[in-house]
């Protein structure tokens, strides 16, 4: 069965096991969506009769399709394969050609990748919402910013595993430092 199928109980379980898969980067979009289901629900919330008419409702709307929580799931979906495939080119038996190796490095590296930008370009958009949020919800859109955060880092780890380039690097620690602080100034951290 698909790990985005799975109940959380059964893919806690199966990520407590000793097995390969599902690992961290499964985990990390796992988490991501349900970061994305939390900022969703803050959206929801700002339905009411005065957000249609001040156009918050609106834009709430905006935000939960921008969230994208299915895309996140299947990403769980795609980073165990991408590891079970990496892992079929460390056996000594491999008959894969350099060049079908590399495909398999590149995509167990872009899996991560992806989750990572995902992840910043969602608390974008819910750093965008907050103005507009009902104001009894708030703290839901911003558990939603860091549990997006928490997972773009825990992407960022796999990234590295995946020995990325140096201007790959650069470019995802700048997405993580834009993170930190939006995270920073939510938390009014001194």
């Amino acid at each position: 069965m698909p790990l985005s199928e799975q109940s959380i109980n059964s893919f806690c379980s199966d990520l407590a096991s000793k097995q390969p898969t599902p690992g961290g980067g499964a985990s990390a979009a796992m988490v991501a969506a349900i970061g994305a289901a939390t900022a969703s629900m803050s959206a929801s919330y700002t339905q009411r009769k005065k957000d249609e008419e001040s156009g918050a409702a609106e834009q709430a709307r905006t935000l939960i399709a921008k969230m994208n929580i299915e895309s996140l799931q299947s990403m769980a979906d795609d980073d165990e394969k991408a590891y079970k495939d990496l892992q079929s080119t460390w056996k000594k038996d491999c008959e894969l050609s350099a060049e079908e190796i590399k495909t398999i490095q590149d995509k167990a590296l872009d899996v991560p990748t992806v989750l990572l930008e995902a992840c910043h370009e969602r608390i974008l958009a819910i750093q965008e919402f907050l103005p507009q949020c009902n104001p009894n919800i708030t703290s839901d859109a911003k558990v939603g910013i860091h549990s997006l955060a928490g997972a773009a880092r825990s992407a960022y780890q796999t990234v590295l595993v995946n020995s990325p380039p140096d201007e790959l690097k650069k470019r995802l620690c700048g997405l993580l430092i834009e993170i930190a602080a939006i995270e920073q100034d939510l938390l009014k951290l001194e």
